[in-house]
C-alpha cells in the first residue's frame, strides 16, 4: 500500500499540466443562478482545520514531509475568500482522532471524507457537498463500445459493492462479471475477457494515469450519479451547532467555484478527470 501511495503521489507531482479544462469535464455542484451573500466573519476568531496525512491525493505528505493535497489547497482557498487567512489553520492527525478533537474543541471543521450519512448528521453539521465520485464504465480504448446501446455484455465490476448493485438495478441487460479483487478485473478488460468494468470514477482514473499505453482504456458513456448508492460525496464536517461557520464555508464554496479557482485546484490534482 505505501509503494502505491508513493507512485499515486509521483504521478501528480509529474503531471500537474497534464489535463486542461479543454479535455476535461470539470464538476459543478453549486447552481450559479443560486447567489449566496458573503456572511459576517467577524465573530469567527479562528478557523482551525483537520485533516489527515493518508487520504491521497486530497491530504499527503509530500516527499519533502510537508502537508499538501487537493483538501489543503481547497481550504486555503476558502479562507482567502473569506479575507480570514490570518486566522486559518490547517492541522493533520490520525483518522481515528479527528472526531475526538472537534468534539474536544481543538479544531473547527475536519477536511478529510468524513461520510455524509444520517448516522453521522445526529452528531455532526456539514457544509453542501463539494465534489461527488460518480460511478464509470471503462473500456478498451477500440472498442467503440457505447453503453446506452449494448444490449448485453459482460461488465466487470467488484463483488458485494455498491457498482454492482447499480450494475443489476439500473442495467438488467448487462451481464455482471463479478471479481472479489480490482487487478483481477482490470487484467480481464485489458486482456478483452469483459467488454468493460463498472466502478469507482475517482479510482479508475488513478488506474488510468498508472498505465503505460495511453491508447489502452478510457471512459466511455455518463458519470452516474447515485447517492442511494453511492452516497452524498464530500463535504465538510462541523459541529452540530457552527452554523455560523456553515454559512461561512457554503459561501466560500460556491464562491471558490464560480472564481476558477476549484477548477484550477481539480485539474492540478487529478489529471485524469473522472466527470
Amino acid at each position: 500500500m505505501r509503494a502505491l501511495l508513493t507512485l499515486l503521489v509521483l504521478i501528480t507531482l509529474m503531471l500537474p499540466q497534464a489535463a486542461s479544462a479543454e479535455d476535461v469535464r470539470i464538476p459543478h455542484v453549486w447552481d450559479q443562478r443560486q447567489r449566496l451573500t458573503k456572511p459576517d466573519v467577524s465573530n469567527i476568531r479562528r478557523l482551525r482545520f483537520l485533516t489527515t496525512t493518508d487520504f491521497f491525493p486530497f491530504n499527503f505528505l509530500d516527499e519533502d514531509g510537508r502537508l499538501t493535497g487537493f483538501h489543503v489547497d481547497l481550504a486555503r482557498a476558502l479562507c482567502e475568500v473569506l479575507d480570514i487567512e490570518e486566522r486559518c489553520q490547517i492541522q493533520a492527525l490520525p483518522w481515528e482522532e479527528l472526531r475526538p478533537a472537534l468534539a474536544q474543541g481543538e479544531g473547527d471543521a475536519i477536511m478529510a471524507g468524513v461520510a455524509v450519512t444520517a448516522e453521522n448528521r445526529m452528531e455532526l453539521l456539514f457544509s453542501q457537498p463539494y465534489l461527488q465520485f460518480p460511478a464509470r464504465f471503462l473500456a478498451k480504448t477500440d472498442s467503440g463500445l457505447e453503453v446506452g446501446k449494448l444490449a448485453d455484455g459482460r461488465i466487470g465490476v467488484i463483488a458485494g459493492s455498491a457498482h454492482e448493485r447499480m450494475l443489476r438495478n439500473w442495467f438488467p441487460q448487462l451481464q455482471p462479471v463479478t471479481y472479489s479483487r480490482d487487478n483481477w478485473m482490470m487484467a480481464d478488460l485489458q486482456a478483452g475477457r469483459l467488454d468493460a468494468v463498472l466502478g469507482d470514477g475517482l479510482r479508475l482514473s488513478f488506474w488510468l494515469a498508472d498505465q503505460d499505453d495511453e491508447l489502452c482504456c478510457a471512459f466511455t458513456g455518463e458519470p452516474y450519479f447515485a447517492p442511494e448508492y453511492l452516497g452524498h460525496g464530500l463535504a465538510i464536517a462541523l459541529p452540530a451547532d457552527a452554523h455560523d461557520v456553515k454559512a461561512a464555508l457554503d459561501y466560500a464554496l460556491q464562491s471558490v467555484e464560480a472564481n476558477g479557482r476549484f477548477e484550477e485546484l481539480y485539474l492540478r490534482y487529478f489529471p485524469v478527470g473522472f466527470y
